[in-house]
């Protein structure tokens, strides 16, 4: 059984529905808390899932294990160890890689959104069976606003561009939120102060609709590819697009 290390660093933002996917796709769940104390391992187990949260993925200072976490993701990049980050952990990824992240300069993106598959998707082995323009939740203030070396674009969006990408051989990084219900979206936006959005309405119950199956599979296909053993994962070409 694939064992992945989940790290969870904000109690209202759990692996909720992508642990119950990872799970079902028969992967043993082992969650890291380091809000409440947990140290953050050495190493990601037989795959990785770091999750997103409320603090600045640059303020290592408010959010002392932060280091830490930045260490083990570069460990997971060189080692090939199958990696997801979400939200802010996409944006600790890029960090990692030498990335660049920085406040959204047109504001947050709180609620439901549209992103629509680069190229390089085709090839990829979670992003390839998407559809060409997937909805998305999202709530953050950050962006990556520069991708790491050799990182490979997969998702992108009219509003910041980089909304998936891949680094190294099998790290991706969703600057969404695929975890969450439109109900958990509507409590975050609460606690930013929106109540009163197009983007909180009937688009985000469409987009979680959509959600429960096409994140779904997306799911089991990230633990496929952490069942295979590390010799016979596909190496994947390192071109930025």
């Amino acid at each position: 059984m694939v064992r992945i290390l989940v790290l969870e660093h904000d109690p209202t933002d759990p692996a909720q529905r992508l642990g119950d996917w990872l799970a079902e796709a028969g992967a043993e769940l082992v969650t890291c808390r380091p809000h409440v104390g947990d140290p953050v391992p050495d190493d990601g187990l037989d795959a990785l899932v770091c999750l997103g949260g409320h603090m600045s993925a640059m303020d290592d200072e408010a959010t002392p294990w932060l280091p830490a976490t930045t260490r083990l993701l570069r460990r997971a990049i060189a080692d090939g160890t199958p990696t997801l980050g979400v939200c802010l952990g996409a944006q600790l990824l890029a960090l990692a890689g030498g990335g660049t992240v920085e406040p959204g300069a047109d504001g947050p993106e709180i609620g439901a959104y549209l992103t629509a598959k680069r190229d390089a998707a085709a090839d990829d082995p979670l992003f390839a069976d998407l559809p060409m323009t997937p909805d998305v939740m999202q709530c953050h203030d950050d962006v990556v606003t520069v991708l790491p070396p050799g990182a490979t674009l997969l998702l992108s969006s009219t509003g910041y561009p980089h909304q998936a990408w891949r680094q190294g051989r099998a790290a991706w990084a969703v600057q969404f939120h695929p975890e969450a219900t439109a109900a958990v979206v509507r409590d975050w936006a609460r606690g930013h102060g929106v109540v009163d959005s197009r983007r909180l309405g009937p688009m985000l119950d469409e987009a979680d609709a959509a959600a429960a199956q096409v994140w779904r599979d997306f799911a089991h296909r990230f633990v496929e590819v952490a069942t295979r053993p590390p010799a016979a994962r596909r190496t994947l070409p390192m071109v930025s697009r």
